[in-house]
């Protein structure tokens, strides 16, 4: 049981998983529509292991943007990818960015990003 025990902690480990890490983010724009554009690092190794998007959300949770990557970046690294027309409503000062990899799922970064006014 103790093997079991052990073995769980380890497979759950956010150490032993390789999410890209958001080293930057900026914002274009005023009023609703934005344009993100986002840095980041990320250990990819190929096509089964990359990161394939990152998303902005709301401080509720909702996502009001996804960008997908198509292909993995290995020689390039970090590397920015942009995504405009991003509708955030009036009165939101502060959204997240966090982002994916095709092997691993969503980071637990969540980088806070305030609105130009």
């Amino acid at each position: 049981m103790r093997v079991l025990t052990v073995f769980l902690a380890l497979i759950a480990s956010p150490a032993l998983a390789d999410y890209p890490v958001i080293e930057a983010v900026s914002v274009r724009g005023t009023g609703e529509s934005r344009s993100f554009s986002v840095t980041l690092t990320h250990a990819d190794s190929g096509w089964s292991h990359y990161s394939d998007g990152w998303e902005v959300l709301d401080e509720q949770g909702n996502v009001l943007g996804h960008r997908t990557m198509a292909h993995p970046h290995v020689n390039e690294q970090p590397f920015t990818r942009s995504l405009s027309g991003v509708t955030v409503a009036t009165g939101i000062s502060t959204v997240f960015v966090r982002a994916h990899c095709i092997q691993d799922g969503w980071g637990a970064q969540l980088f806070e990003v305030e609105l130009p006014d």
